[in-house]
């Protein structure tokens, strides 16, 4: 059989057919409505003459066809991707892309050094995505970026590491909250404040439980939400306390929009590391971007 007629393009959404395993989140993951993508994956269906999913009740499963397809799609971008690197490698840095992934968090700090990079190399092509500890992971273990900026390092994963930053965990209030006016607060006097929290599996909220756990106290969680910015705001107005990045808080705090209040045990300083697969053999302007993070650290 001669596949003449199947396209990269098919290609890369049967990939990410196989990866989400759902019609409508590939669509969204390619921005792709999901009626357009249907049509194309029907449409390279036709071309390798035999269906490449099915449907039992809300499930979608690929066939035998679709799992032989996604498969040989993710050697052949794989290899397109190889390609990329070599040819990068012959024009030196004066070309190239590199592709990042950041947790939420860093980018409060972590922009500044992509904009110095940027800057001593203009013709990189920045590929960035932004996103939480989960879909972090998951994306690290798909190898679908050159450089992951995050805190915690997996343990399941073969990866190798480097600490850039150092992440201060503060806890912050209105600042009309009465524990604004006290000093080196007792871990259980937060026993009965409420709490704004990020979304179970990210790592502020991982920290902030070890360290509940730690001092034998459950403080009532009053929201849980997914971002830094929603729980400032909410922090702001008086519905609670809440644990975050000092990182982020630098205009909220010199404003006097929240205050940092003085707990025993606090800050929690972790670090931020860039990490990638062992295996991943890094692109030239990956290799750049990590051997400057290494030159601000020395």
């Amino acid at each position: 059989m001669v596949l003449r007629r199947v396209t990269l393009h098919q290609l890369r959404l049967l990939a990410a057919l196989g990866q989400h395993m759902n019609m409508t989140r590939a669509a969204e993951g390619m921005h792709m409505t999901p009626s357009a993508f249907s049509i194309q994956i029907k449409q390279l269906a036709d071309a390798l003459g035999a269906p490449l999913h099915e449907q039992a009740g809300k499930k979608l499963f690929l066939t035998e066809a679709g799992h032989a397809g996604a498969r040989a799609a993710r050697e052949i971008l794989a290899r397109l991707d190889m390609l990329g690197q070599e040819l990068a490698e012959m024009r030196g840095l004066e070309r190239g892309e590199l592709r990042l992934a950041m947790i939420t968090t860093a980018r409060y700090f972590a922009t500044r050094l992509i904009g110095d990079f940027c800057r001593l190399h203009p013709g990189i092509e920045l590929i960035m995505e932004v996103v939480n500890r989960d879909q972090m992971l998951e994306r690290l273990a798909q190898n679908r970026d050159d450089l992951y900026i995050m805190g915690r390092i997996p343990k399941d994963m073969e990866v190798e590491a480097f600490a850039i930053a150092e992440n201060p965990l503060v806890v912050v209030a209105a600042p009309d909250h009465p524990l604004c006016a006290a000093r080196a607060i007792p871990p259980k006097s937060l026993e009965n404040e409420p709490f704004l929290l990020r979304e179970p599996g990210s790592g502020t909220r991982q920290a902030a439980e070890r360290f509940f756990a730690r001092n034998g106290i459950r403080p009532p969680a009053r929201m849980t939400l997914g971002s830094d910015e929603t729980i400032k705001q909410a922090a702001a107005a008086g519905l609670g306390l809440a644990i975050l990045s000092r990182h982020v808080l630098t205009l909220e705090l010199a404003g006097g929009l929240l205050r940092e209040l003085d707990v025993q045990g606090f800050p929690i300083v972790g670090q931020w590391n860039v990490a990638h697969l062992k295996a991943k053999r890094l692109p030239p302007a990956a290799t750049a971007f990590l051997e400057m993070l290494k030159r601000a650290q020395a």
